[in-house]
């Protein structure tokens, strides 16, 4: 097995396994080899794998399954080989789709880790805690520029979670009103990095009703931000696997909300969230979306682009529907849309994915998938698609320049 170099440009500073855990691997499954590229991006630095004897090469072609975090450079692909990363196809994304081209054309199986799941469709390892963790900071950060409040470090100046928390411990909010959507792992580490600044935590019903002398937030489930277009009484599962059949309910959020922390999972299928027409109205509210979900052009009609860790923020004029310079105009939503936030905290994040990684995926993959957790993720099969994935064949088929 080998540890791929990040590829994706720019690059990400995580890994699949952590100096401590190549050690852990190598003690857990004695009969498999393991190398890992040299890399000089990484929140771990070489010689820190080689401090505990990790071999460390540039030519891995030896290796049989090569692990990587994010979108693989397709011009580095080794033909025939096993790959496991976060591959982004799964909705067709066509920033992705020359990639997943030459995965298939190099008759390579690929395993994605988003579908890496429990027999109850439970997401197995992910790094959405972090991103929520880093998303709501960001987003605090951004509304003390835009209002001039207070200054804080870029996430990934802070040497770790830790001075990151110290910051924030430091600075005063004025009292606006703070909106998180969902309630998986990002929304959860959205609401642990707001905890820090003890700000209070009201219901849906009295963020929509009271106006507060102090910062307050609340979060919100799918039963408070859509409803069932014929009056049904709302069924999350029915929700996920229908949600055409429903519509918004968040206008109304957008009168009473300052800062928009969107952490939903969002399908295709759904309602939209915010509309350029929505921004246009006089009583719109929101100043700064920290958009966590980051779906462009998708349900938030100001996330036109993912952000980059070194340039977080952009603004967003609704008028005109055209990108400006960041926090430049008072009617202008100010956007953060980072895709690859956890890695403005490599280190921590890295240690968290690695374990649950040695613990409940790699003894499927290197043995016996008698759960079926590594068939449920393969999306190719030596370059061809898994029968769970054949929805993906057009995409495929598609004319990469069309």
């Amino acid at each position: 097995m080998g540890i791929i170099r990040e590829t994706k440009n720019p690059p990400d500073r995580r890994v699949p396994l952590t100096p401590p855990q190549t050690l852990a691997f190598r003690e857990r499954f004695p009969y498999t080899g393991l190398s890992v590229q040299p890399s000089d991006v990484r929140g771990f630095k070489d010689d820190e794998y080689r401090y505990l004897d990790q071999d460390i090469k540039e030519d891995l072609r030896d290796c049989d399954i090569l692990l990587g975090i994010k979108e693989v450079d397709y011009t580095t692909f080794i033909p025939d080989k096993t790959y496991m990363f976060f591959a982004h196809v799964g909705k067709r994304q066509p920033q992705n789709h020359r990639m997943f081209q030459e995965i298939v054309k190099n008759k390579i199986t690929l395993i994605d880790y988003e579908y890496l799941t429990d027999y109850e469709g439970r997401r197995i390892v992910a790094f959405g805690h972090w991103a929520g963790l880093v998303g709501a900071y960001n987003g605090i950060r951004g509304m003390g520029i835009r209002n001039g409040d207070f200054k804080l470090k870029l996430a990934h100046q802070c040497r770790d979670m830790e001075e990151l928390y110290a910051g924030l411990r430091l600075i005063e909010l004025n009292p606006i009103k703070i909106l998180i959507t969902g309630g998986g792992r990002a929304a959860k580490g959205a609401l642990e990095t707001l905890r820090v600044l003890n700000i209070r935590e009201v219901s849906p019903k009295s963020f929509l009703k009271e106006q507060f002398e102090e910062p307050v937030l609340t979060r919100l489930d799918p039963h408070d931000y859509v409803n069932h277009k014929r009056g049904m009484k709302f069924d999350l599962h029915h929700f996920f696997e229908h949600p055409e059949e429903y519509e918004s309910a968040f206008k109304p959020f957008q009168k009473e909300t300052d800062l928009f922390i969107a952490c939903h999972y969002w399908d295709p299928r759904s309602p939209c969230f915010i509309t350029n027409e929505d921004m246009r109205t006089f009583d719109f509210r929101i100043s700064l979306i920290a958009d966590v979900s980051c779906d462009p052009n998708g349900p938030i009609a100001s996330t036109i682009r993912p952000s980059t860790i070194a340039d977080p923020f952009y603004d967003y004029n609704p008028y005109s529907e055209r990108e400006e310079s960041p926090l430049s105009g008072v009617k202008n939503v100010t956007v953060m849309a980072v895709d690859n936030l956890p890695g403005e905290l490599p280190r921590e994040s890295s240690q968290d994915f690695g374990s649950t990684l040695l613990d409940d995926v790699l003894p499927y993959l290197l043995g016996d998938d008698d759960k079926g957790i590594i068939e449920r993720a393969t999306i190719t099969r030596n370059g061809e698609l898994t029968e769970s994935f054949k929805y993906l064949q057009d995409y495929l088929e598609a004319d990469p320049e069309g």
